[in-house]
């Protein structure tokens, strides 16, 4: 495609998420400065739709970008929006926010992009296959009943509630440290399994009956379903796209199905920040949508995954552009 082309369907595009409305030859002619005529415009826009970037809706004499049409918008021609002052200045209040446990961090940052891009934001931790145990903190709340912390290097803290059927001693719960921190410090969270059971009991001189429920509700809390953060959900029906029922019910049934929203987040990664426009997003039930995600990381940790979703006719580079500058400020760059 030669650059005339690749300028016209720049303009479209960007025309187009300005205003949801099907773009006409007479209105870039007006906004874009192309110096070009109409009907140089309107002779490369059917270019343009013959060869599959740009559609004509039925209803209107003007065209729509189509999703091969943002792919190269998103892949070529898309250019960094800058960040307003007011914005770069609600953001930095957000993120220095005193933050107690790093989940926090993870919820101001997916309500700071949603606030910002006035899309809906979704969040996920990190998988447990790539966190490793940094300590395991067995404290005594009574005779019977024992909570144990674990905290991980990426900053993430599990706790749970141990309940026994026999008394448990402060010695043996200084036992119960040493051993597992001896075992587990920097090993994966998956490590805490059927093998690690049977060394614990074989090392230590009292029953089953006090290292089973600790490994079951160890277990318990690692395998739990992952949390997801969602913010925004309702600046989707503020958008031209939503007023249509069938669009807003795949909406609806896609923010409420975690497992689409977990698959989604943990897709592959070619890139810190990938897109996924329409038709590209395996499941079904998104091809009315682009997703835009990136790796959510603090102090250069991994701390998951966070997600926009949007009509195709999302604000590219506006979300890229927030997405970039919080990356930076979030790892001191």
């Amino acid at each position: 495609m030669d650059n005339r082309k690749k300028k016209i369907l720049q303009a479209i595009i960007e025309e187009y998420i300005d205003t949801a409305e099907p773009v006409s030859s007479g209105s870039i002619v007006k906004k874009y400065g192309l110096d070009l005529s109409s009907a140089t415009i309107r002779n490369e826009m059917a270019d343009l739709e013959k060869i599959g970037y740009i559609e004509k809706p039925h209803t209107s004499s003007g065209r729509v970008p189509s999703a091969k049409g943002y792919r190269l918008y998103v892949d070529e021609l898309m250019s960094d929006r800058k960040i307003s002052l007011s914005e770069i200045k609600y953001i930095q209040s957000k993120l220095m926010a005193k933050v107690n446990e790093i989940e926090d961090l993870t919820k101001i940052t997916t309500s700071t992009i949603s606030e910002v891009t006035h899309y809906t934001t979704v969040a996920i931790g990190p998988k447990k296959e790539i966190q490793n145990i940094a300590e395991i903190k067995f404290v005594l709340l009574g005779s019977r009943m024992l909570m144990a912390v674990i905290l991980t290097d990426t900053g993430i803290i599990k706790e749970t509630i141990i309940k026994f059927n026999q008394d448990v001693t402060e010695e043996q719960v200084e036992t119960l440290n040493f051993m597992f921190n001896n075992k587990l410090r920097g090993k994966p969270l998956d490590w805490i399994d059927k093998p690690l059971e049977e060394y614990i009991f074989s090392h230590m001189n009292y029953s089953l009956e006090v290292i089973k429920p600790i490994m079951n509700q160890l277990n318990k809390v690692i395998n739990e379903e992952e949390k997801i953060y969602l913010e925004g959900a309702n600046k989707a029906f503020d958008l031209p796209e939503f007023k249509s029922l069938e669009v807003a019910k795949k909406f609806i049934n896609v923010i409420d199905q975690k497992e689409i929203v977990a698959d989604l987040l943990n897709t592959g990664f070619a890139n810190d920040i990938n897109v996924y426009i329409g038709s590209e997003n395996d499941n079904e039930k998104l091809k009315d949508f682009s997703i835009v995600t990136f790796k959510h990381r603090y102090k250069n940790k991994d701390l998951g995954t966070i997600g926009i979703i949007g009509p195709t006719r999302m604000d590219y580079s506006k979300v890229i552009s927030v997405m970039k500058y919080i990356s930076k400020k979030l790892n001191g760059e």
